[in-house]
């Protein structure tokens, strides 16, 4: 059930102590390379916010379009909210839902910076009895990622992200336009080659050109089942 479909009446019957509440987090407007559009991330959460629909007690909240995105702010049309914004604006979603009745719910993160705004905000979270775990999609994605990946690195509008895409939004993907750009490094994407952190000059950070749907249908079809085990650990867990 998605909560925004929903009038306040039909909400306040499935805002209840059993339900597990997922907030989905997506960036909107986030470079993603020459290849993928800004909202990458956010076409990402909607899709698979959508196939966690259907496990049971589960109200999906409106997708987070902005959030804490550091690495690409020399890139036009990336976003990034302070850490502290981030971290607030989770705590204040989750308290908003909370006082109607669920305790329990679960973010679910299609970043990776994203993590260190998450992890504060679970903790505040914690003091009020209401518990948030989140989505680390590096970890979730670990195993299949060491079986598919050809590239020699990178992990942004790379090979596996543009294979995700390939798989759940193809008209969002010109191949025409991707390209390799992998420069190790570490710290945020600079477009500058003596800049602070890793050169990137088209804003992607590995080798999309290996991207293909196969790959792509693996990678998500991991990720989804990785959420609903994810979701299925919220529900189970106890309050802090």
């Amino acid at each position: 059930m998605r909560l925004a479909d929903l009038t306040w009446q039909e909400a306040e019957r499935r805002l209840t102590p059993d339900a597990v509440i997922v907030v989905p987090i997506g960036a909107a407007s986030k470079e993603h390379g020459p290849h993928l559009p800004l909202q990458n991330d956010f076409l990402l959460a909607e899709y698979l916010a959508g196939r966690v629909l259907d496990v049971p007690k589960v109200v999906v909240a409106p997708t987070v379009p902005f959030h804490y995105y550091p690495a690409f702010v020399e890139y036009p049309g990336s976003v990034s909210l302070r850490l502290e914004t981030a971290r607030d604006l989770v705590v204040d979603i989750c308290t908003s839902l909370a006082r109607y009745g669920p305790r329990r719910f679960y973010a679910l993160n299609t970043g990776v910076s994203t993590l260190r705004a998450l992890a504060p905000a679970a903790r505040a979270l914690a003091e009020g009895g209401v518990l948030l775990r989140y989505t680390d999609i590096v970890a979730a994605l670990g195993p299949v990622v060491g079986q598919i990946a050809e590239q020699e690195g990178g992990t942004h509008a790379d090979e596996i992200e543009t294979s995700a895409m390939l798989y759940i939004a193809p008209d969002a993907v010109d191949m025409s336009k991707a390209m390799k750009d992998y420069h190790p490094g570490t710290g945020p994407l600079t477009r500058d080659p003596n800049g602070a952190g890793t050169y990137s000059p088209t804003g992607a950070w590995g080798d999309p050109t290996l991207a293909t749907r196969e790959k792509g249908q693996l990678v998500v079809e991991a990720l989804v089942a990785a959420l609903r085990r994810e979701i299925e650990g919220v529900r189970r867990a106890p309050l802090p």
